[in-house]
């Protein structure tokens, strides 16, 4: 019978554990890494991203004018959404806040880090 505080490495509960330890470095070596930014491609998803979301505001807002007969104040506002929107998405992009669902990326704990 074992006492308490004693080390006990033949436990099934250590034997987990050093299995686990394991398992979290295989899969942090396996784990596909994002490629850095650089070149071209990321430039031409900034100017995109821009574009895209300025034109889907103009877009709303000249539908709006037209449903609506309030010419150009619709097409102003949604101009002005589509520029934060846009601008917001590069910043997200450009942060690297879009590689994980969600809005900002997982920050391990101290514990985490620890074991």
């Amino acid at each position: 019978m074992a006492k308490i505080g004693e080390d006990d490495r033949d436990s099934p509960l250590h034997d987990f554990s050093d299995r686990l330890a394991d398992a979290r470095r295989r899969k942090d070596k396996a784990t596909p890494r994002a490629a850095p930014k650089e070149g071209l491609g990321p430039a031409m998803r900034v100017g995109v991203e821009l574009v895209a979301a300025l034109g889907v505001g103009v877009a709303i807002g000249w539908s709006l004018d037209r449903w609506f007969g309030t010419a150009p104040w619709m097409m102003v506002v949604f101009f002005v959404l589509g520029a934060a929107a846009g601008v917001m998405n590069v910043y997200r992009y450009m942060g690297g806040m879009d590689a994980a669902p969600g809005w900002r990326r997982h920050r391990p704990s101290q514990n985490e880090e620890e074991g």
